[in-house]
């Protein structure tokens, strides 16, 4: 099991070049999958052009995100109808280990982790549905009706029962969570204390050249970050509206996509790129 942290940033304009809202669903559904793919803990949307208001873009990102990172037979709980998920059903499915197809409560498995909503109190504990026919029953606990929570099946026979679990206790990838940043990016870098921070950048040096001295201290990093730029500008456009300089901020500028194709890169494109190389670099540090 992995112990370090991945985080990726992403800008809340990634979405301003789509016009319609089931384009701006479809494009966060590749973030998703790809953040999944490569078991990214944490995406962190930052706003990147000081100048507009980017609240809603914000909020709309962070919902697609967390929904399409909610299992689906939770989803009608946690999700009310809100209309930035008219279009929710072209997210595509993230089929990690968190989002079981398994619906039978025949087939459950002691020792199972799943993800569950609470839905009573009872004397001895709460009711909480794991997706099956009945609901779980975790013994000894206090928590708030419509919460979502993480339970590791104990019991399976006449009921099922269940203990509340930490995700740091899960052997398998858990999924991401989402975090809105109403910090630039170059305050969220400087106040997070990132023990690794990546800038990805047409102007960085090929990963190749410095992937001995990041593999060095991926190794040692607890928490890592790498970051995004937007559609109509890259990481070092977007810090200088901050008055700094992205080489001094981050550990690294690198460019995954060396001599691209391209005249640019979408973000979407660029996180799928990046973090596949990262992954074949320094799997084996992780």
């Amino acid at each position: 099991m992995r112990k370090k942290k991945l985080s990726i940033t992403i800008p809340a304009s990634i979405v301003s070049d789509v016009p319609h809202l089931r384009e701006k669903t479809s494009k966060i559904g590749l973030i998703g999958r790809a953040a999944a793919i490569f078991r990214v803990d944490e995406i962190i949307v930052y706003p990147d052009n000081p100048h507009v208001n980017q609240a809603a873009d914000m909020d709309l990102i962070a919902t697609l995100l967390a929904c399409m990172e909610t299992p689906q037979y939770l989803r009608k709980s946690l999700f009310r109808l809100r209309p930035e998920l008219r279009y929710a059903g072209v997210l595509p499915p993230l089929r990690t280990p968190h989002h079981p197809l398994n619906r039978k409560m025949k087939n459950l498995k002691v020792g199972e982790y799943r993800e569950g909503v609470t839905l009573s109190k009872k004397k001895t504990g709460v009711l909480v549905d794991i997706g099956v026919e009945k609901p779980a029953l975790t013994l000894n606990t206090r928590l708030q009706i419509g919460e979502r929570v993480t339970v590791k099946v104990t019991r399976v026979d006449r009921r099922v029962e269940a203990e509340l679990a930490r995700h740091d206790e899960i052997p398998e990838y858990w999924g991401y969570t989402v975090t809105i940043e109403k910090l630039p990016f170059g305050k969220v870098v400087k106040t997070r204390g990132f023990g690794l921070t990546v800038a990805t950048s047409k102007y960085g040096v090929p990963l190749s050249n410095v992937a001995e001295k990041i593999a060095k201290k991926w190794g040692k990093a607890d928490t890592i970050l790498v970051a995004f730029g937007a559609p109509t500008q890259g990481l070092c456009e977007i810090v200088e509206q901050e008055g700094l300089d992205l080489a001094e901020i981050v550990d690294f500028v690198v460019n995954t996509v060396p001599m691209q194709g391209t005249e640019t890169i979408r973000t979407e494109e660029a996180l799928i790129a990046s973090l596949a190389v990262l992954n074949c670099t320094f799997a084996f540090n992780a």
